[in-house]
């Protein structure tokens, strides 16, 4: 059974100095956050952190949490340090955690070993192991809606429909972690198949506020296009010195975690017709943004500033939030339970539909693509799309784009037998 919460009024935790009173409840649904408020990273960690919370408070208010559950969602800092990640991970799983997002591909890494053997899904929400988008082999792990090597493939897929690929040179700057080298296999393998040239340009983490060498490099290789995988002040950096040697900034991508408002409010007028990928809507435009508004950052209740609400960061931790709370309405319904254990939110996340009807229902409509839980797919065959810097603000200038699934999918076939190819032991289940 679900692990009771006996809390009472006075029960508060600590979320990196900031006091956030819990409901009195008998039970509730326990949901793990491990944010990161503080160090390097600390600009995107923060709008993500309140994004995902404010989304489980505006559930609490207005429709008495899930299932007749309030939720309580506890942060645990982690400064993006996977070792502290690890902490975190090993201080609230006794809780009765339903799910980690640990917002880190390190920490990812460390925690999809445990899954298995502690029976709480991990849900790595476009980030962590491309691999573990293999269902059969990684029961556990979920990277709804898309895995970092199909939206590479989704990236190239727009490079290519505008200006082609075969024959181009494309530069690839990234961060040195785990995270940047992640996609280097699906890119090079890509380039092989397509016939276009890739050029790499590593940034250490000491560097991401001094790139010069790197731009001195890129003005002397002279790509047709750029794509970044940067975190942090790296991103807003990349960009200005693209702009210095003058770079067409209509020909620099970069993915989700490199075009977001934190990275793009420094640069200014300076960054635009730079591009990113994104899954999930910009702006406050929906219903379910004006019932958290309403409900939570209006009464009080969040975190976040009201002018970051609808900002990039802080609508993708409200969508992680939301597939979440599907996944445990689902596992609610299926087993006829209220109070669910991990065991049953891995079933949540297999068997949820978050089809078009379903997000109109939840005053999302026109926020994301359609995400469908299944048994063989952990990553929902997601697509991305195209926004571009105006400037001042981010516009969607693509339709949802899906990935390369033909070439991508037999790679990570191949991952995923390579991972698990020296554990014996490891735990896969059949799907039928």
């Amino acid at each position: 059974m679900f692990k009771k919460l006996v809390l009472g009024a006075a029960a508060i935790a600590m979320v990196s100095g900031a006091q956030i009173t819990t409901s009195v409840a008998q039970e509730t649904l326990y949901v793990p956050s491990l944010s990161y408020r503080t160090g390097p990273y600390a600009g995107g960690g923060t709008p993500i952190a309140n994004g995902f919370a404010d989304y489980f408070n505006m559930l609490n208010a207005r429709d008495g949490g899930i299932g007749g559950l309030k939720v309580v969602v506890e942060e645990c800092e982690t400064g993006y340090n996977a070792q502290k990640g690890v902490e975190c991970y090993e201080a609230t799983k006794g809780k009765g955690a339903l799910v980690y997002n640990p917002y880190s591909t390190g920490i990812t890494l460390q925690l999809i070993p445990k899954a298995p053997v502690d029976k709480i899904p991990v849900l790595s929400m476009g980030y962590g192991l491309s691999a573990a988008a293999r269902g059969e082999t990684f029961p556990w792990t979920f990277t709804y809606p898309t895995s970092y090597w199909s939206q590479m493939s989704s990236i190239l897929k727009y490079i290519d429909a505008n200006g082609g690929l075969k024959g181009k040179k494309i530069g690839y700057i990234y961060l040195v972690s785990g995270y940047g080298k992640e996609p280097i296999p699906i890119l090079e393998s890509l380039a092989k198949t397509i016939g276009f040239d890739v050029v790499q340009f590593p940034v250490a983490g000491k560097e991401m506020q001094n790139q010069s060498s790197q731009w001195l490099n890129v003005r002397k290789e002279k790509p047709d296009w750029m794509i970044m995988w940067g975190w942090g002040a790296m991103n807003a950096t990349a960009i200005k010195e693209a702009a210095k040697i003058r770079f067409p900034m209509d020909r620099f991508i970069g993915n989700w975690w490199a075009a977001a408002h934190a990275d793009l409010n420094p640069v200014g007028a300076a960054g635009k017709g730079y591009l990113g990928a994104n899954f999930s809507g910009v702006g406050t435009n929906f219903p379910a943004l004006q019932d958290v508004l309403k409900l939570v950052v209006d009464a009080g209740k969040s975190q976040a500033k009201k002018e970051d609400v609808g900002n990039v960061l802080y609508n993708r931790g409200l969508f992680n939030a939301v597939i979440v709370a599907e996944a445990i309405s689902t596992a609610q319904k299926m087993t006829g339970k209220k109070s669910i254990t991990g065991s049953d939110m891995r079933v949540g996340l297999e068997n949820f539909n978050l089809s078009e009807a379903r997000l109109k229902e939840l005053g999302l409509e026109g926020f994301t693509g359609a995400i469908k839980g299944d048994c063989v797919d952990h990553e929902g065959g997601g697509s991305i799309f195209i926004q571009q810097w105006d400037g001042s603000d981010w516009k969607r200038v693509s339709d949802l784009i899906p990935p390369m699934s033909d070439l991508v999918g037999p790679m990570l076939d191949a991952a995923a037998a390579k991972y698990v190819a020296d554990k014996p032991e490891w735990q896969t289940q059949k799907c039928s």
